[in-house]
């Protein structure tokens, strides 16, 4: 309001200044008006002063009013960018729902299935117990029928004696026919309702295991969508803040759960926090894979804290972590395999006996020769603790070897075994750069970076740990 009343007085005063010099120019000034004019010379003077001041005033005004609307375009772009996230997470909130709705509906899924596998397991027990009922009754029924023939027998042998007609022996000897034939016949159902008792049990063995795996399937189905709905946040190498006492402690047990499909599981070694590892299912056991190499994706020049958290793609190349591989080994007796392929596609493979000592001891590792094809090159790595470029555990070589030959591993006076080295494809060339590749030496092995290598855990049968 106080605005607009300066921008009347700004018009009054341009007015009357207009006004007043139209007037001047119409009406000369005379000589005996000249005291007149010097005053109106002087009001007109004031009066421009009050026109400038004014002018300033309302410029000022306009530059606050200049300010006030670029103040509000960026509030509103401001509030536009609010909406525009606002909206973002509603369509974020509502595809969380959807997934969350999806969990919901497959719970409920799979409690029927749960229920009907339950109800059939009921039936299938009363079934058994009305099946052990009869047999028993027939086995009282087959005793008194023994203990009646015998007492027919000491009164055919008493009769025997005696003048006996023939048509009453030729009924005794049909009568004894006859209860033999039956006899054999009570027992044939025996050895059938033994069959069917045995056969009852195995469904119920097999009932069970499914009714495990179904719920095993079932939190691995409910991790899963959890973990997937925020790829963003999800690192597939840290531990799962989950509760469960029903995931498998490493691959082989959940091999033994009937699993053959290879694939990322998660797992829960005892003392560990739950974790993904790669499960490799082969005809007649589960290897937990700890490494894989196929192509130079995934840098493995890493340091120490990476070395021991993991790195890499669970389902391409990656490193599972020695944090991880050492509570695996805590298990029991373990098989170290190595699998390897040379540019010539020719693979070949190794087995070690496996223990690792702990982050105090920098994950010493223990191994002694096994079996496979491959020249034994690790055997006198037994003792050696684990080294990254950042941190050199091999004393007894002067130069850094984890630096020099790349990626960690663990060295032995700067040994020439090293599957973690970078990866080259082909031949190569110089001594110094053959050092760095994925060597296993020394032996008969080519003299070049390997192409692929996996090393995998399996449990050692209670036969290979007796030999």
């Amino acid at each position: 309001m106080k605005l607009f009343y300066l921008l009347l007085l700004l018009a009054g005063s341009t007015a009357a200044f207009h006004l007043d010099t139209s007037g001047r120019r119409e009406h000369p000034t005379l000589p005996s008006e000249a005291f007149t004019t010097e005053a109106s010379r002087t009001e007109a003077k004031s009066r421009f002063a009050m026109l400038d001041d004014v002018r300033l005033l309302a410029n000022g005004l306009l530059q606050l009013g200049q300010s006030l609307r670029e103040f509000v375009h960026k509030t509103k772009a401001q509030i536009n960018d609010i909406f525009h996230k606002l909206n973002i997470f509603d369509r974020s909130f509502y595809q969380l729902s959807v997934v969350t709705s999806e969990i919901k509906e497959e719970e409920e899924e799979l409690k029927k299935t749960t229920n009907i596998l339950k109800a059939n397991n009921e039936e299938i027990r009363n079934l058994s117990l009305e099946i052990n009922t009869k047999i028993n009754n027939i086995l009282q029924e087959r005793t008194q029928l023994q203990s009646k023939v015998g007492s027919l027998e000491e009164r055919l042998k008493g009769l025997s004696q005696s003048m006996i007609p023939a048509d009453q022996l030729r009924e005794i000897t049909t009568l004894k026919e006859v209860i033999e034939a039956q006899e054999k016949t009570i027992t044939s159902l025996l050895i059938a309702v033994k069959e069917q008792h045995d056969q009852l049990d195995h469904q119920k063995i097999k009932i069970k295991n499914l009714e495990e795996k179904l719920s095993f399937n079932s939190f691995q189905l409910t991790v899963d969508k959890a973990m997937d709905s925020d790829h963003s946040a999800t690192d597939k190498f840290e531990y799962l803040q989950i509760n469960s006492t029903d995931l498998p402690v490493d691959c082989s047990e959940l091999f033994t759960r009937g699993e053959t499909k290879s694939g990322v599981y998660a797992i829960k070694p005892n003392q560990s926090e739950p974790f993904y590892a790669y499960c490799e299912m082969s005809s007649d056991q589960g290897f937990t894979v700890i490494q894989h190499r196929a192509d130079s994706i995934v840098d493995f020049d890493q340091a120490w804290e990476m070395y021991q958290n993991g790195f890499g793609d669970l389902e391409k190349d990656f490193w599972l972590g020695l944090k991880k591989i050492y509570t695996i080994s805590q298990l029991g007796a373990y098989i170290l395999r190595i699998d390897v392929e040379d540019w010539k596609e020719e693979k070949h493979w190794a087995e070690y006996s496996f223990s690792l000592e702990g982050p105090s001891k920098d994950y010493t590792l223990h191994i002694s020769h096994f079996a496979g094809d491959l020249p034994d090159a690790m055997t006198n790595l037994t003792g050696s603790r684990f080294s990254t470029k950042d941190k050199n555990n091999d004393n007894s070589c002067n130069s850094d070897c984890a630096r020099n030959c790349t990626g960690g591993w663990w060295l032995n006076a700067c040994s020439e075994t090293n599957l973690n080295g970078k990866y080259f494809s082909l031949r190569a060339l110089g001594q110094s750069v053959k050092r760095k590749g994925i060597q296993w030496g020394p032996g008969t092995m080519p003299l070049y970076s390997l192409k692929t290598s996996k090393i995998s855990l399996r449990v050692m049968p209670v036969t290979e740990s007796g030999n």
